[in-house]
C-alpha cells in the first residue's frame, strides 16, 4: 500500500515504537494522526514532523485507561478527518516487572485489560465506518509474543494476579480480537492482522519492568510497517506475526467459543 496521501493513526506513537512508525509513514506522504497522553511529548514529535517537512501531522491527547477519552479520541477523528485508511493500535503498558501490583482503571477494570485491550476495541469499532469509507484499509493491533489464556471465571484477575499474567492475556485479548475482526469484515475491504513486533525493545516500556532490551525500536518498526504496506495481505487478515513472519498464537485464540465469549464481554464493559 503506497502510503503518499493516506490518513493514519497511531495509538501510542509519542515514545518508542509508535514514535519511529509515526516518522517514518510521515516520510511515506500520510497524513500522521500522533496520539499519546503527554502533551510535551505529543507536541515535540510534531515539531520534529514538521522541521523534516511533515507538515501534514497532528496531536491527539487521550489517556486510554479511560473509556470516555477513548469515545472523545474516536469523536475528534470521526469529525475532522475526511478519511482514515490506517489505525495501528500500539498504546499500551507493559507488566509492571516483577513488583508489579494490581491496578484498576478509571472504569474499575484491571488495568493492563483496560489499556492494551479494551481500549483498542472500543476505538475501532467506533472508526469502523471511517474506516470501511476509506477502503482499501488496514487495521494493525501490536501484540506479544507473551500471551496467556483467559480465565472467564476471573477476567479482572482478582485472584493470583502477576503483572506478567495480566499483560499476557491482555495480549492473547487482542490477538482474539483481530480474528473476530477478519471474519467480521471478511469482502468489505478492511484487513486486520497483528503481531509481536520484537522481542524486548528498547524501550522505557521494557526498561521499567527490569529487563535488558534485546531488540531496537527500529527493528519493531520494521515488522510494523510490513503489516501496513506489504502487498502480500491486501485482503488477507487474522493472521498473527512474530516479527515479520506468521506464526501461530496461543490456542485459545483459535477456539470460535472463547472468541464469542471475549466478544460478549467486551461489548458489554465498553457499552458498545
Amino acid at each position: 500500500m503506497r502510503l503518499a496521501g493516506k490518513t493514519v493513526l497511531i495509538t501510542g506513537s509519542t515514545d518508542g515504537v509508535g514514535r519511529v512508525v509515526a516518522k517514518r509513514v510521515a516520510a511515506e506522504g500520510a497524513r500522521v494522526l500522533v496520539h499519546g497522553r503527554n502533551l510535551d511529548r505529543g507536541e515535540s514529535l510534531i515539531g520534529e514532523l514538521r522541521a523534516d517537512g511533515h507538515v501534514d501531522a497532528d496531536f491527539l491527547e487521550a489517556d486510554l485507561s479511560s473509556l470516555a477519552e477513548v469515545r472523545k479520541l474516536a469523536l475528534a477523528i470521526e469529525t475532522s478527518e475526511a478519511r482514515l485508511d490506517i489505525l495501528i493500535n500500539n498504546a499500551g503498558i507493559g507488566s509492571g516487572g516483577v513488583t508489579g501490583k494490581r491496578e484498576l482503571s478509571v472504569d474499575g477494570y484491571e488495568l493492563r485489560f483496560a489499556v492494551n485491550y479494551l481500549a483498542g476495541f472500543l476505538l475501532t469499532h467506533l472508526l469502523l465506518r471511517k474506516l470501511l469509507a476509506s477502503t482499501p484499509s488496514r487495521i494493525v493491533n501490536v501484540a506479544s509474543l507473551g500471551q496467556a489464556p483467559i480465565d472467564f471465571a476471573d477476567v479482572m484477575i482478582a485472584r493470583g494476579y502477576t503483572g506478567s499474567r495480566a499483560y499476557s492475556q491482555s495480549k492473547l485479548a487482542q490477538i482474539m480480537f483481530t480474528i473476530d475482526l477478519h471474519e467480521e469484515l471478511a469482502g468489505k475491504g478492511v484487513t486486520a492482522n497483528c503481531l509481536h513486533p520484537a522481542t524486548y525493545m528498547n524501550t522505557n516500556m521494557v526498561r521499567q519492568s527490569g529487563t535488558t532490551p534485546i531488540s531496537t525500536v527500529e527493528e519493531g518498526a520494521d515488522a510494523i510497517m510490513n503489516l501496513v504496506v506489504s502487498p502480500e495481505l491486501e485482503g488477507r487478515g487474522g493472521r498473527f506475526f512474530d516479527r515479520q513472519r506468521e506464526a501461530r498464537a496461543q490456542p485459545q485464540a483459535y477456539d470460535p467459543a472463547a472468541r464469542a465469549r471475549l466478544r460478549t464481554l467486551s461489548l458489554r464493559l465498553t457499552g458498545l
